[in-house]
């Protein structure tokens, strides 16, 4: 029966061709309008590590003094050198990592390529197992590497292709900021996006070339490249390491249970309240404790203009749709009389609801269709914006599967009320009249 009402509905469509050619066209441009946007939306508010978000935290505590201080303030983002160590040699967490970011001159010995800047990121061993990053050659370094400032360096799967071709690497050696370093791993292909362990330098395609232990960083006197919170008299930015009137690493804690986290988040008000005895804090402990998904909310990764832009390309799919009611209900009433004919010989009101529904759904695929080649080329343009996202606008197999579910959905609602209105009215007068 589907595909009786099916094939009637694609005879009728043919009758008038100008008119199906306007209603499919209204849905497709809603529906390319809508699908782009939100196909931004959905990558970029998409979970970066979705196995393992609800277990890795970001910690915050407040080292400053009581000048501007009111109840409830957020504490800086960051922590001190002196509190990041303090809280990585206590290891209360099921894994931790103290990390910053930074910018280093390569230059590989084998490779003919002249030397150019990388981003890199200073970081302590804890951060490749809690982070569940992918080797493709080697391995991480360890704890004795930490501690012992050595000078190894782990790369990524880009800069690897870009040095050696892709060949594995280990072993070979790098110049980084003008000293001599070994490559001990080569990552896989990771790129979690939004940028969330460090969202300083970008919230997006911000994943570095070089990971290098951060004892050694400070050994060899790298700068870092990321933002720095200083307060007090005395804070100028310089010699970090010493400094504890700066904040300016990122500290991640790994806590495999709700019950680990509500433990560490009761060990970092004990660390406040023992370090405020010794003089150093001056505020009532400030402790933050958010996981993955709670940090990314808390900054606003996603940006305003772009959840404005959904809803206003809903807004316009909304406009496309009161369109499209009014183009069914001219089509469908001028075949009163066929469908009136059709009540006479027996056919309920069911039937014929149907019917017009079917034919509903199928200018929802035609513009679905269409929609779909309107969202491939929105997002081209988007991809061509100025924007640290713009790679990433590309459609996956969900959004399109949502594409032609809302095109048919959309279609279907629109022919609601002409349909009805088509079906109620009476068959008599309609012949008496024709």
């Amino acid at each position: 029966m589907m595909a009786y009402y099916v094939a009637l509905a694609l005879r009728s469509l043919k009758r008038n061709k100008i008119l199906t050619a306007l209603m499919v066209l209204a849905i497709a441009v809603g529906i390319g309008a809508s699908m782009t946007m939100l196909t931004v939306l959905h990558v970029l508010s998409g979970n970066p590590i979705p196995h393992k978000s609800e277990k890795l935290y970001h910690v915050q505590i407040d080292p400053r003094g009581t000048y501007g201080y009111r109840p409830g303030m957020e504490p800086p983002n960051q922590v001190t050198w002196m509190d990041g160590m303090n809280l990585l040699q206590a290891g209360k967490a099921d894994n931790q990592a103290l990390m910053t970011g930074g910018l280093l001159a390569v230059k590989a010995e084998s490779s003919m390529l002249d030397p150019f800047f990388e981003p890199a990121r200073y970081t302590t061993s804890g951060f490749f197992p809690m982070f569940d990053v992918p080797f493709q050659y080697g391995h991480a370094w360890g704890a004795r590497d930490d501690q012992g400032a050595a000078r190894v360096a782990v790369i990524s799967h880009a800069l690897n292709e870009k040095l050696f071709g892709g060949k594995d690497s280990v072993g070979h050696v790098l110049r980084l900021g003008g000293q001599t370093f070994q490559i001990v791993g080569v990552l896989g292909d990771w790129r979690p996006n939004p940028h969330f362990y460090d969202l300083n330098s970008t919230s997006y395609n911000g994943n570095e070339g070089i990971y290098i232990p951060l004892s050694t960083s400070q050994e060899a006197h790298f700068r870092h490249n990321g933002s720095t919170t200083c307060w007090g008299s005395g804070a100028d930015g310089k010699d970090m390491t010493r400094n504890t009137r700066c904040a300016w690493l990122q500290f991640w804690v790994q806590l495999n249970t709700p019950a680990n986290a509500n433990a560490y988040r009761q060990f970092l008000v004990h660390y406040s309240q023992q370090q405020k005895a010794l003089g150093r804090f001056q505020r009532p402990p400030g402790v933050r404790l958010r996981n993955v998904m709670q940090w990314l909310r808390y900054n606003q990764v996603v940006p305003a203009n772009v959840r404005l832009q959904t809803w206003l390309a809903f807004g316009f799919l909304l406009v496309c749709l009161i369109n499209t009611v009014g183009l069914m209900l001219a089509k469908f009433m001028r075949r009163q009389g066929e469908l009136s004919v059709r009540r006479a010989m027996g056919a309920s009101r069911r039937t014929l609801f149907t019917q017009l529904l079917v034919e509903s759904g199928v200018v929802g695929l035609a513009g679905g269709a269409g929609g779909l080649l309107l969202a491939m080329l929105g997002l081209w343009l988007v991809r061509h914006r100025p924007a640290n996202y713009a790679s990433l606008a590309h459609l996956d197999a969900s959004m399109l599967l949502v594409t032609f579910l809302l095109a048919i959905w959309a279609s279907l609602l629109a022919g609601l009320l002409p349909a009805w209105r088509a079906c109620y009215i009476a068959p008599a007068s309609m012949l008496k009249s024709s």
